[in-house]
Order: structure tokens, then sequence, then C-alpha cells
């Protein structure tokens, strides 16, 4: 027996213990999440909805690799080319997950030698980040960017992104919203007139870029004391980035004894003016506010930036108002092309994103708390039996329906009782049954059961597919 015991406990030792079995945790790792049906069905909505705007405006579509070349990512995005997720060796080659889609967009000009096109691309990007998962801060997330590239007359394409912008944002109906917009040139002649030294233009940037989170005392302390900028310029720049406004506030700018001066400061804010008139023709201004504190840490962009943000929420049902920040960003970048080409010959650009992420954590928080049921699938009939021994005919029928076009279901059951079939349309939201029976094969009829008043009609087997549409188009 010892000899046995011992046998058996060196097979165990050899299979390994049970130990590590209990130990594993079955999680998405940090900074991502699953969609199960019902997450994804309203992202698809709010897809839909951004997706036909980009096509109203004449946008084509395209895609690229999920990773680019290591050098391809560095040096373009400033202080946040930390949150690069970077690859491992992958036979000789440097890789990193994009971090964006702007900078994969201006490689893909430069390669293809593309002077002109009005492009969207949605898809994934990759971001080393704290995530904030309640606010709709990922590691992963999706990205939906419009971008309009070609040397047109200044300001028409910068004011057809930010018509964009307030298309889709009062297409998904997430309540006030307001789009902040600014132009680089103002801010690099206001830290010039200020006394900002060239070499600290960009980190005085991205410090004047968080005031939408921190109050101006924090911002100011951090130029100065982390940044090292002088006190009295600090100030300088306190007097100018706590201003906001309209086309009232480009003329007192242009009228300002210091900007006016400045030769970069005076063509960003000619622009802004010619800009605003753009905006007063569609007919939009009332959500656009010139908002010198605008700044987007980003280093690649040089003219026009925006940011479009959501005002308090409608917040009947929530105890606290949604704080969910920036929903969409965007801006003119005319030289990050220029970097990836061997003449440095540059493509200009404009473009806008959106930031679905943001948007879907409000739209799903919004529809948990209405109760408002929520389709998971597009069925638009179920084939149903009210007797035993039909399942030849309810297959030939839901043949018939699918090579029609028509989205049909059946239950996997030889002879499914008729409540039951019925109770699963109730679940799922499917709005019409079509009944097959003895008597309805005789007649060459099918019955048709509107599920919601329970009404029924026989229907001509030839116009069948027919009735379904127009019943479910009204739907």
């Amino acid at each position: 027996i010892a000899k046995e015991v011992a046998k058996l406990l060196e097979m165990k030792a050899q299979l390994g213990t049970d130990e590590g079995k209990h130990k594993f945790v079955l999680k998405t790792p940090k900074g991502t999440r699953d969609f199960g049906p019902k997450e994804m069905a309203i992202r698809e909505r709010a897809f839909k909805a951004i997706i036909s705007c980009f096509k109203r405006h004449g946008a084509e579509v395209i895609d690229t690799p999920v990773f680019e070349l290591k050098e391809t990512l560095t040096g373009k995005y400033g202080e946040d080319s930390k949150l690069i997720y970077d690859l491992k060796d992958q036979g000789g080659e440097l890789l990193s997950l994009r971090y964006d889609l702007t900078v994969p967009f201006a490689r893909y000009l430069a390669m293809n030698k593309i002077t002109n096109i009005k492009r969207y691309h949605i898809a994934k990007v990759y971001r080393r980040d704290n995530p904030a998962m309640t606010r709709g801060r990922y590691r992963e997330f999706y990205q939906c960017d419009f971008d309009i590239a070609g040397q047109f007359d200044p300001m028409i394409p910068d004011a057809e992104c930010l018509k964009i912008v307030h298309e889709i944002l009062s297409d998904l109906q997430l309540g006030d919203f307001v789009i902040k917009v600014n132009d680089r040139r103002i801010l690099d002649g206001m830290f010039a007139v200020c006394g900002v030294p060239d070499s600290k233009f960009r980190t005085i940037c991205s410090s004047v870029d968080k005031l939408d989170k921190v109050p101006w005392e924090e911002v100011r302390s951090e130029m100065v004391g982390e940044k090292g900028l002088s006190p009295e310029a600090a100030d300088r720049i306190g007097e100018y980035v706590q201003l906001h406004g309209g086309l009232d506030l480009i003329e007192q700018l242009l009228q300002d004894p210091k900007l006016s001066q400045n030769k970069v400061a005076k063509e960003g804010l000619g622009d802004m003016k010619l800009l605003f008139e753009y905006l007063t023709l569609f007919g939009i201004t009332g959500k656009i506010s010139f908002d010198l504190s605008l700044a987007r840490g980003l280093d690649y962009y040089t003219g026009v930036i925006f940011e479009a943000v959501l005002l308090q929420q409608d917040n009947e049902h929530l105890e606290e108002p949604l704080s969910v920040g920036s929903v969409a960003g965007g801006g003119r970048y005319d030289g990050l092309v220029g970097m990836f080409d061997a003449k440095g010959r540059k493509v200009p650009c404009v473009g806008v994103s959106i930031g679905i992420e943001r948007i879907f954590s409000i739209l799903e928080q919004r529809l948990e708390a209405s109760e408002e049921k929520i389709r998971t699938t597009e069925t638009q009939v179920l084939v149903a039996s009210a007797q035993k021994k039909l399942l030849e005919e309810r297959l030939k029928l839901i043949s018939e329906l699918w090579d029609a076009g028509i989205k049909a279901e059946m239950l996997y059951k030889k002879n499914p009782k008729l409540l039951n079939q019925l109770q699963y349309c109730e679940e799922t939201g499917i709005p019409l049954v079509a009944i097959v029976g003895e008597q309805e094969l005789k007649d060459g009829v099918v019955k048709l059961r509107i599920v919601a008043t329970r009404e029924e009609v026989n229907v001509r087997r030839e116009s069948l597919v027919e009735e379904i549409r127009i019943r479910t188009s009204q739907c």
C-alpha cells in the first residue's frame, strides 16, 4: 500500500497541484471593459449618428494598422508621449500601439503622397493612462475622427469641422453644450507679449490647458514654481486667459496695444474673425465661445483649436450631475504631414475627434436611469407554430423570409408551445409573429400576429414578405 501511495503522490506532483486553479482571476485588464449586447446596442446607435453625419459632409473612410513603427509616434505628442504603449521588439522593428488616429493619418498622407482628402476613421487607440472608467476614460478606446487635408481658402474647412461637432452633439441629444475655440497663434503671441521665453511656450501651454480642471491660482503656481516662469509673466498671462466671448472679444483684442503689435497673434485674430463670420452663416454661434484659456496640450496644432464641453446635465433621475468634461476636440495641424515627408512638403490639415467613450458613458447612465427597454436584436418576425409536427414548415417559411432579406428567428425546438414562443417575443421586443398551422397551410395563408396589440390577420403566403416590411417600417 505504501508503495502505491508513493507512486500516486509522485504522479500528482508531476501533474502539478491544483492550488493555482483557485488563484486565477477572471477580469478584463485595467482600463478596459467588455460590452454586452445592451451596451453594444447603445454604442451602435451613437456610431450610426456619427457616421451618417460624416457621410453627409462627403467624407471617405480609411483604416490603418493598430500599431505603428515607434519612430512614427515619437516626438509628436509633447508631454503626453509617456502614455504611448511600446511593444516588444518584433522581428527587428520597434513598434508602439497607436495613441490617436491623427498621426497615423499624417503618415498615410505622406507615404501615399496624398495632398487632398476628406476622410473619417473610426478605430481603437491605446493610452497607458491612469483610467477613470466612470468618466469614460480608458486605456483602450474608440476615436471617431473627421479630417480635411489640402490647400484651401482660410477657415472654410475649419468652420465645417465646428458645424459637424454641432450637428453630432445636437443629434445625440446629450444636453446643453458649448464649443470653445482658440488659436495656437493667438496663444503664442500672447505668451510672447507676456514675456514667456520661446523655449517655454509648449510647457506653459500645457499648464494653461489645465484651466478647465483647476483654478487659476494652481495653474499660476505650477508655472512659477515648477516651470520657472517669472511671477510678472504669469500675472500678465492671467489677465488674458480668463477672457472669453465672441466677435466682440476678437474686435477688442485686435485693438489691444500689445497683442495687435504681435504679427503671429494678429494673424490668428484675423482668421478667428473670419471663422466667426462663417459660423454666423451656419447659424451656430450661440454655442461657440472664443476662449483664451483653451490650449489643447498636443504639440502638433498650428492654428485654430477647439473643444466641445457638456454643460450641467439634465439630472432629474441622477443624484449628482454627470461630469464628463470634453466630448469632442480638434484643430488645425499644418506641419504634421511635413514631418514624415523626405522633402518636408506640407499638407495643411484640420480635423475633429468625437469622444465617443465619454458620450457613450452618458447615454448608458441616462438609459439606466430612464429604465427604457433596449432591444439588442433587430429581428422583425418570429416564425412560430400552434400545433405539433410543424418543424419542417417553420424551417421552409423562415428560409423564404431570410432569402427575401427579412430578419427572422424561430425557437430551436421541434414542438414549442405557442405561449413560450409569444413570451419570447415579449422579452426580446420582436414586433411580429408569423404562425403556421394545419388550416393555414391548407388555405395558403400565414397568421400574422402583432405582438403589442395581439391583433391577428391572415396574410397570403406570397404577400407575407411585403406585409412584414410595411408593418415593421412603422416601428
